[in-house]
């Protein structure tokens, strides 16, 4: 289990994250609303070179970063919307992963789809603090603790 004191350091451990990130790789993120799983996702593409805003894709449920502007392409996913786990087929999310990586919040949504992904959950500690857990699978293990 991790501590972030504020956003600031949430952002630094998402930075550093990127820099472990490659093709193939699915990282879910759990937590409630809140809980800091978009402020996780934009250190994750400042740390792959991303300068601007990082929408939450609820609306538009995935938001897709690209070459040049970030050293590998990710899909910034949120399920949030989703009803039923079927749904996560009509998105072709498997598609980015051949030379990309997937960056999926509220994965429970998706019927417990890729589990061999990196599963983060955050938690509001309070007072701007968050605490955060990991699931890390094989794939992950020799790049982990970040």
């Amino acid at each position: 289990m991790t501590v972030f004191a504020d956003e600031a350091a949430t952002d630094m451990f998402g930075r550093r994250l990127a820099a472990r990130l490659a093709p193939g790789d699915v990282v879910l993120l759990s937590g409630d609303l809140g809980a800091g799983k978009t402020a996780l996702t934009r250190g994750i593409l400042a740390g792959l070179g991303h300068v601007g805003e990082v929408p939450s894709p609820t609306f538009t449920l995935v938001q897709s970063y690209d070459v040049p502007g970030v050293r590998l392409p990710v899909w910034h996913v949120d399920l949030y919307r989703l009803e039923d786990p079927d749904e996560v087929e009509e998105l072709g999310l498997d598609e980015i992963l051949a030379d990309g990586a997937l960056i999926i919040e509220w994965p429970e949504r998706a019927g417990g789809r890729w589990p061999e992904a990196l599963h983060l959950t955050l938690t509001d500690s309070g007072e701007g603090s968050r605490r955060l857990t990991a699931r890390v699978p094989p794939a992950w293990e020799a790049r982990w603790p970040i």
